[in-house]
């Protein structure tokens, strides 16, 4: 009997890992092309499929990694949250400023950090929960406070912390491994679970695929609405702390477009703008194509303007995609 529930569950395993690779089959085959392109062209060839590179990859789509961790639970919700990267600004300048300017203990700054982000997520989540206003102007709003308040705080000026401790969550290394790669890793274990494996994972996507539908089965919305923005602000002003740490100081400027970053990695990876689909495993590569991207990009010495422009395609083409998807299921 014990063999049986053995086979049983490598058989499950074997069949969720071959719907993983039909489903993400597009974008896994891009990122090999991207990687294999950038190995070999003459510019990249020698800089980019090294160790050292690879480690500065993952440490550069760390933050944008945590934001889509969140950003994709709120598109499956049907909503969006454009307050992100302001919210990084703000976590960051402020954490920092309790350090240098009130000689605060580290670990408590970097908390009034993480609080930042989860008061801002909850207040996002309250009001779309509460009211009809749409997820996009809320949080286009949000983002202007956090991003204002981050000026205010600081001038316009960076909040500079010179203290080893502050830099070990951005810089620092645990058996060779960059700190920021490990609470990466471990933020996306947690967010999988949620989505995967509780019933708030599927309460999102009832409610992403049907409000009507998921008010009338006896999900609580409102709450499920709460919840999801109020983690993706708590990611955010995490990332926050990570970036500040990272930069040696809180900066006012710190985040912009970082909101960007996270929706292209999201919809690239395979989560539909019109909610109720979408996987966290093809948020991960997506989050991957947009690093490598953006490495690549920087390695060829390609002018920042020209990056944008290029990000701006990828997403297009990823949401163009989505709507040849979204035609054929409904025929």
């Amino acid at each position: 009997m014990s063999d049986t529930k053995k086979t049983g569950s490598v058989m499950t395993s074997n069949n969720k890992g071959m719907v993983f690779l039909r489903e993400n089959a597009g974008i896994l085959v891009a990122l090999v092309i991207l990687c294999v392109f950038l190995s070999v062209f003459p510019g990249t060839s020698e800089s980019f499929p090294t160790v050292r590179n690879v480690f500065n990859v993952l440490r550069q789509i760390s933050s944008n990694l945590l934001l889509a961790c969140g950003m994709t639970m709120v598109i499956i919700l049907g909503g969006i949250d454009l307050s992100v990267g302001s919210v990084i600004a703000l976590s960051g300048v402020l954490a920092a400023g309790c350090v240098s300017r009130y000689g605060m203990a580290i670990p408590a700054a970097m908390l009034v950090g993480v609080l930042i982000g989860i008061v801002f997520g909850a207040f996002n989540g309250a009001v779309v929960a509460k009211t009809t206003i749409p997820p996009f102007i809320v949080t286009l709003a949000t983002m202007n406070i956090a991003r204002g308040l981050a000026g205010v705080y600081t001038g316009g000026s960076p909040v500079r912390v010179v203290s080893k401790e502050w830099q070990f969550l951005g810089a620092g290394y645990i058996a060779n491994i960059p700190v920021p790669v490990i609470i990466m890793v471990v933020v996306f274990i947690i967010s999988i679970l949620i989505v995967n494996r509780t019933k708030m994972g599927r309460y999102i996507y009832a409610v992403g695929g049907n409000v009507q539908a998921a008010k009338f089965s006896g999900i609580k919305v409102e709450k499920v609405k709460f919840f999801v923005y109020t983690y993706t602000g708590l990611l955010a002003g995490l990332a926050g702390i990570i970036l500040a740490s990272r930069m040696y100081s809180g900066q006012p400027t710190a985040g912009e477009g970082a909101e960007m970053d996270a929706i292209a990695a999201v919809v690239v990876g395979g989560t539909s703008m019109a909610g109720g689909s979408g996987k966290l495993g093809g948020t991960l590569i997506g989050a991957l194509i947009i690093g490598i991207l953006n490495n690549g990009l920087n390695l060829m010495n390609v002018n920042s303007f020209w990056q944008t422009v290029v990000k701006g395609v990828v997403i297009l083409l990823a949401v163009f995609l989505d709507y040849i998807r979204n035609i054929k299921k409904n025929d």
